[in-house]
């Protein structure tokens, strides 16, 4: 199968997974399953945009009060000439006509003559027939209730990406859950004999590269590796844990290794011994071209990945990418560029090239054999280049990045 028939048969084989309300404090990587309302008004009150002394009739003004946030509220409606202090975001009292800030405030004690300037360090004792005097401008530094966020608005759209700030602005208009498209669960299973965890690689075995890049590519997809299990070569680990009374319910099931078709490649026998459907059965990329796309009979989806790391990359952004962010209702990404750089097209197999991008164009890397993550990671795209390419711009595939 050609690789963009393969990647678009990917994307529709997956439906978006149905919304859940979940706690704010899960909810970080979710798209937005519905808008998002402000279940109360920001603010919720008239209060005060800075420390200073709300007033209301012309000054000087006498000192009845003082409203601190969060402290208890000046119950009683100020009258003209009246003052009370008040602390930034705390309630104004009913009546109060503007905000006189701090700084520009004096103060006289006991007296409404000899007004001196209030210094940093004085608090004047309020309940001893305290007058304080300075220019007020009417509304000034009151923000009114509503004034940013009207109680029952729409502050974002369905889709939008629940991000830490989104976290915040939701907990801001009064929500404790929020509807969210829920992270696709991805079970990985690593099989071969030869590969190892940890340590240096004695002779005939190799360090896993796939496992330790898959956790980061699938969140970065909008999915979440909820359970990883290492096999060791054989048809019948590989049956057992795909079987339908397999543990470890996931969305999507990921197979890393046993995809191709040499001796110890079990994969296809064991997908047709459980009446699975395949999909995809090999793609025409270089590198990734043993890669497998398959329906098992409970309805989860599985990928199966090359052995080779690149090959593996280049596959997992083919098949598991665009499904996950399908089941996760995450929007698709475009992005086209010239290539600066000579980039060899294949007759008839689309290459999936490392590259960086420059004012000049992407880049080629280079180190993009099938088992060496080295140009992958020198890159930060994939340029997809078309068989018998002629040079025109080509698609870019974004790497997934650090946080």
């Amino acid at each position: 199968m050609s690789w963009t028939s393969a990647r678009a048969l990917a994307a529709g084989a997956a439906r978006p997974l149905e919304p859940s309300s979940v706690p704010l404090s899960e909810a970080l990587g979710s798209r937005l399953a519905a808008p998002l309302r402000a279940l109360v008004a920001v603010p919720g009150v008239d209060v005060s945009a800075m420390d200073g002394y709300a007033v209301t009739g012309e000054g000087p003004w006498r000192m009845v009060g003082r409203v601190l946030a969060g402290g208890s509220l000046y119950e009683a409606e100020l009258r003209p000439g009246e003052a009370v202090e008040i602390a930034t975001g705390a309630p104004v009292p009913a009546g109060t006509e503007a905000v006189l800030p701090w700084e520009r405030v004096t103060v006289a004690p006991h007296s409404r003559g000899d007004a001196v300037p209030r210094m940093q360090a004085a608090t004047p004792a309020w309940g001893e027939d305290v007058w304080i005097e300075g220019v007020a401008e009417a509304g000034r530094h009151i923000r009114r209730r509503g004034e940013d966020i009207a109680e029952g608005a729409v502050v974002l759209g369905a889709g939008a990406a629940v991000t830490p700030v989104l976290l915040g602005l939701a907990a801001g208009l009064g929500h404790d859950e929020l509807l969210v498209r829920p992270k696709p669960r991805v079970a990985v299973l690593v099989t071969g004999d030869e590969v190892v965890q940890e340590g240096l690689p004695a002779p005939g075995r190799v360090r896993d590269a796939i496992g330790p890049f898959l956790p980061g590519l699938v969140e970065w997809a909008g999915g979440q590796v909820t359970s990883t299990l290492r096999l060791p070569d054989g048809p019948l680990p590989l049956h057992d844990a795909l079987a339908p009374s397999a543990p470890a319910p996931s969305d999507v099931l990921v197979v890393c290794g046993a995809s191709s078709k040499g001796p110890a490649d079990h994969l296809r026998k064991v997908l047709g011994d459980l009446g699975a459907d395949v999909l995809v059965d090999g793609v025409a990329v270089r590198p990734g071209h043993p890669q497998l796309l398959a329906r098992l009979p409970a309805g989860r989806l599985l990928v199966g990945l090359p052995g080779n790391p690149f090959a593996a990359l280049a596959a997992a952004l083919t098949l598991l990418a665009p499904m996950l962010r399908e089941l996760a209702g995450t929007p698709a990404r475009h992005e086209t560029s010239a290539l600066a750089g000579p980039v060899r097209a294949h007759p008839r197999d689309t290459r999936l090239v490392p590259v960086r991008r420059s004012s000049r164009g992407a880049v080629p890397v280079g180190h993009d054999r099938p088992g060496s993550l080295w140009g992958a990671a020198l890159a930060d795209a994939l340029a997809v280049v078309p068989p018998g390419w002629s040079g025109d711009q080509v698609e870019l595939i974004e790497l997934p990045a650090g946080v």
